[in-house]
C-alpha cells in the first residue's frame, strides 16, 4: 500500500505545502555535485569518489549533458513499517533529464541524494529549490532497521 502524501508529513521535515502530493512528497534540489574521480565497489571494498559542488549562478544551475549527484533539501526518516522510493517528476523528464535512486530502507534517516542524468543535448537550467523528484512510502514488513554507513547523512 502506498501512503497518502499527508501521512508522510510527520516523517519528512523542511517542506512547504506545495510539496505535498496525493501519494507522496516532492523533493527539492539543495546542492548539485560533479564526480571528481572513479569509484570502487567489490564485496569487501567500497570507495566512493569525491565530489565537487557546483555553485548556482543567479539561483539556478546550467547543467550540460552528463551525470550529477543531487542532495535534497528535505530531511527524511523512513518508518520501520515502510520503504521509500524516489521517482523523477514528470517536468524533469520532459526537459530531458531524470533522477535515479536506490531503495530507502526502513529506519533510514538523512538528507538523501540522487543521481541525476541530463540527456538533453542542449542542457537544462535548474533552479535552486526546484521540485525534481517525489518520494513515496510503501508499507513493508522489515527484518530490522537500516544501520548502514549512510544513516544520518548530511
Amino acid at each position: 500500500m502506498i501512503w497518502a502524501g499527508k501521512e508522510l508529513l510527520r516523517w519528512i521535515s523542511d517542506i512547504s505545502s506545495d510539496q505535498i502530493q496525493p501519494n507522496g512528497i516532492d523533493l527539492t534540489v539543495g546542492n548539485i555535485f560533479t564526480l571528481k574521480g572513479s569509484g570502487l565497489l567489490t564485496r569487501q571494498e567500497r570507495e566512493i569518489p569525491e565530489y565537487d559542488e557546483l555553485e548556482s549562478k543567479l539561483n539556478y544551475w546550467y547543467l550540460k549533458q552528463g551525470a550529477y549527484i543531487v542532495r535534497y533539501n528535505e530531511f527524511v526518516r523512513i518508518p520501520n513499517n515502510a520503504v521509500g522510493i524516489v521517482l523523477p517528476r514528470s517536468s524533469l523528464l520532459r526537459m530531458g533529464a531524470t533522477i535515479y535512486s536506490a531503495l530507502w530502507d526502513s529506519g533510514y534517516e538523512g538528507r538523501g541524494i540522487g543521481l541525476m542524468e541530463v540527456f538533453n543535448p542542449h542542457g537544462i537550467k535548474l533552479g535552486k529549490d526546484a521540485r525534481i523528484a517525489q518520494i513515496i512510502f510503501i508499507s513493508a514488513r522489515s527484518s530490522g532497521k537500516y544501520e548502514g554507513v549512510w544513516k544520518g547523512e548530511k
